[in-house]
């Protein structure tokens, strides 16, 4: 076999090795094929409703400016407490381009809760600093709580 041969063989295998793993990340890394009442369900089974309590698409506008008709699932708890800045939000946008909206609502919230308890409550500072977030396909899971891991792992633990 010459070189020119061995080179144009080895280009094919490189090509259908690449194309085969462009595949399989659209298969099983890309957006998620669970439906958002099964994300949601697990969420709201790990959320402690002693200390968060399910909010309306109103606060969600208050809170967020956000509107939960935009979106394909929208699922908010936050604590009832004045003095604490724990909340849960789980969005399941309808496309990508919601993506950046939703995650810059989200940080405008953290900078706005830490400045409003900054002076009252420097432990809620502190949570509203070690805020969850992640994106994973069309899934969009906040956390501010001494419990983010757990819920952020129900949620992960859902897809």
């Amino acid at each position: 076999m010459t070189t020119e041969r061995r080179f144009a063989a080895a280009k094919y295998v490189i090509f259908i090795l690449t194309a085969g793993y462009i595949v399989w990340l659209m298969l099983f890394i890309g957006e998620s094929k669970v439906s958002f009442e099964k994300v949601s369900g697990a969420v709201d089974q790990a959320v402690d409703k002693g200390r968060l309590a399910e909010q309306s698409g109103l606060m969600l506008k208050r809170n967020f400016g956000l509107n939960s008709s935009d979106y394909a699932g929208v699922c908010y708890y936050a604590s009832e407490s004045g003095i604490s800045a724990e909340e849960v939000l789980l969005i399941c946008v309808e496309s990508d381009s919601q993506i950046r909206q939703v995650t810059d609502a989200l940080e405008a919230r953290v900078e706005k809760q830490i400045g409003d308890f900054e002076e009252k409550a420097p432990d809620q500072v502190k949570l509203l600093e070690e805020a969850r977030q992640t994106v994973n396909g069309r899934y969009i899971f906040f956390s501010v709580s001494s419990e983010s891991g757990r819920y952020h792992q129900a949620f992960a633990d859902s897809l």
